[in-house]
């Protein structure tokens, strides 16, 4: 793995400068799944090397230390539904592990503060702590849930939910061709009014992992007046698999005025004859930008969901380098401030005015 010394004599001045003036925002990772399942320690540094310097680590991208170094000033971070888990003890195990994660942030010496809004993380921005947008990856949490979103105590307090994560749901069909046996993939009924508590507490509805017919449904119910997001996905005009959007899809996200954030899992981004570096996120990044604008792109990395990225982004302390990527592409300042914060936060601030 390259050094952190190899990593700071590549980058430009300008790519820090970008990253210190525009701050930096990850529209999706997973850090708290091996705090839960390891113990991991997300306030000590770790190495983040290949097991062994030969076999990529699918967790362990992210740590403070090297959130701190990198410019990270904020990114949604999930709380994960395990697929594995039976429905009539997810809710419990849901409310548990939010009231463990908020401990975790209350004694993190303002380290890490849960965020709501545009103001909440520009606060924490200047007081050098690092902003949780908290999210919940998987609905499915909530089945059991005596009514739903409602049944939070502080509703408010998450910035987005994907309907679907892994696994068909009471809410509709995945887009994992593997896991999915409902034969009716579009939105359920129950998913149309999820959706509608969603769009009542402004909760971003986040479309990853649905099926497309899903998807599809979820576009005509949402309420058009605010923006969706697709937080973690790549564009299957680069990469033409089952996770990525279609041009469609990509057009139909930025028409509400929502963003898009390219993943870094190499599977998805890949294609024939094409880079193996950070050059796939590029690619798929451009690709988005080309068919909808520079208003609708984002980084929504997954790392430590169990996701193997690119040698040069293996981990937390590299995401400098797509930025000095970006510039020897000739990508304008104003272009990579948009794709690496003011994107998302524009559209916070529609849904959280």
């Amino acid at each position: 793995m390259t050094s952190n010394k190899t990593i700071d004599s590549g980058l430009s001045r300008m790519a820090r400068e970008l990253i210190s003036n525009a701050g930096l925002i990850d529209l999706h990772v997973d850090t708290y799944i091996p705090y839960r399942l390891f113990c991991y320690d997300i306030f000590r540094r770790h190495r983040g090397e290949p097991l062994l310097g030969l076999i990529p680590l699918p967790f362990g991208h992210l740590d403070l230390p090297r959130i701190k170094e990198s410019g990270l000033s904020g990114a949604m971070w999930s709380i994960t539904t395990n697929i594995l888990r039976p429905r009539w003890n997810r809710w419990s195990t849901f409310m548990n592990n939010l009231e463990e994660f908020s401990t975790l942030a209350n004694h993190s010496n303002a380290g890490i503060r849960f965020v709501r809004n545009k103001a909440e993380y520009e606060e924490a921005r200047q007081d050098g702590s690092h902003a949780i947008f908290l999210s919940i990856q998987g609905g499915n949490a909530l089945e059991k849930a005596p009514s739903g979103i409602n049944s939070l105590p502080e509703p408010n307090l998450i910035t987005r939910m994907t309907l679907i994560h892994m696994t068909d749901s009471v809410y509709g069909a995945t887009s994992y061709p593997y896991f999915s046996w409902r034969r009716a993939k579009g939105l359920t009924e129950k998913g149309r009014e999820m959706i509608a508590q969603l769009n009542a507490h402004r909760i971003f509805t986040d479309l990853s992992h649905i099926h497309p017919c899903g998807f599809w449904d979820a576009m005509q119910v949402h309420d058009p007046s605010l923006p969706v997001i697709v937080t973690h996905t790549g564009a299957r005009g680069v990469t033409d698999l089952w996770r990525n959007l279609d041009d469609g899809q990509i057009k139909a996200v930025a028409k509400t005025g929502g963003v898009i954030g390219i993943i870094f899992h190499k599977k998805y981004l890949k294609r024939k004859h094409g880079p193996q570096n950070a050059d796939m996120v590029l690619e798929h990044l451009e690709h988005v930008i080309n068919v909808a604008g520079e208003d609708v792109a984002a980084i929504g990395s997954d790392y430590d969901g169990f996701i193997l990225p690119p040698k040069d982004l293996l981990s937390g302390e590299h995401y400098p380098v797509l930025v000095e990527k970006m510039l020897q592409r000739g990508w304008s300042s104003s272009r990579i401030k948009k794709i690496l914060s003011e994107n998302f936060l524009r559209a916070l601030d529609r849904l959280r005015p």
